[in-house]
């Protein structure tokens, strides 16, 4: 008799603790009456009557999960794997107890499939040069199709994009190719501006003939102050003709014109 009664005392000792729950502040409890969704409560004491009522606990922190590796082909038919990391909370545990089995695992499902489908829309540049508008584009499809599962996508992050080596060598030669390529225009841009300020600079200089010699005393000044041994001096063109056309006409007059031959007498 005192066994069945010690008995009785055990069972009714667990019935009453398990009638009791005590719910954190980032928890919540979904309430089934005989099996029949009744409400949500939380957070504090929950009474919960044994045999007729059950709770399921969810928790409403942002979860962390990080996405496996993905192999996928870009558009621009390059293989490449991807990992990223996916931030989301429950917003809604009715939602996410009764709409679906297991929140976590379809989530996690969903993120894998999403990766792939989305990423493997853009080309390999895309990929690692815009990577904060792919986050927000798998963000938003996430965010869409787990609304019904009392799910909100907070934020979903690509970590790393593996490349194969060849490949890497070959992004390599492109950006070296770039680079070059841009110093060639900016060099080429420099030289045409050069031009114009020169053009400008003659113009200004010819309208005072002066100009030019007192520009060819400021080179003279600064070729000097750099101690060189031999200077070059600059002379216009016109002197050289001038000096040329001076020596033709000093010539001519030294030789002057032979007179012809006058004929024979006796013929």
């Amino acid at each position: 008799m005192e066994v069945f009664i010690f008995v009785l005392a055990a069972i009714a000792i667990g019935l009453l603790f398990s009638t009791f729950n005590i719910l954190k502040e980032y928890e919540r409890g979904v309430i089934f009456m005989l099996g029949r969704f009744q409400t949500v409560k939380g957070p504090g004491l929950i009474i919960v009557i044994p045999f007729i009522q059950q709770m399921v606990r969810i928790s409403l922190r942002t979860a962390v999960w990080d996405i496996p590796s993905q192999d996928l082909i870009t558009k621009d038919n390059v293989s490449v794997k991807v990992n990223a990391v996916l931030y989301f909370r429950v917003v809604d545990p009715q939602k996410a107890v009764i709409n679906v089995e297991d929140f976590m695992e379809a989530t996690s499902q969903l993120a894998q499939t999403t990766l792939r489908s989305v990423l493997g829309q853009h080309e390999l540049d895309e990929l690692l040069s815009e990577r904060e508008r792919l986050n927000s584009d798998v963000q938003d499809i996430l965010d869409q199709q787990t609304d019904g599962w009392g799910i909100k996508v907070s934020n979903v992050e690509i970590k790393h994009v593996d490349i194969d080596e060849s490949m890497i060598r070959a992004i390599a030669q492109q950006a070296e190719a770039e680079r070059s390529r841009r110093a060639k225009v900016i060099h080429a841009q420099g030289e045409f501006e050069a031009s114009q300020k020169l053009v400008e600079a003659a113009r200004q200089l010819a309208t005072e003939p002066a100009s030019i010699q007192l520009r060819y005393l400021q080179t003279l000044t600064e070729i000097a102050g750099e101690q060189n041994s031999t200077i070059v001096f600059p002379l216009p063109m016109n002197i050289l003709e001038g000096l040329s056309q001076l020596g033709s006409t000093l010539q001519h007059k030294g030789n002057p014109p032979q007179q012809a031959d006058k004929p024979d007498a006796g013929n």
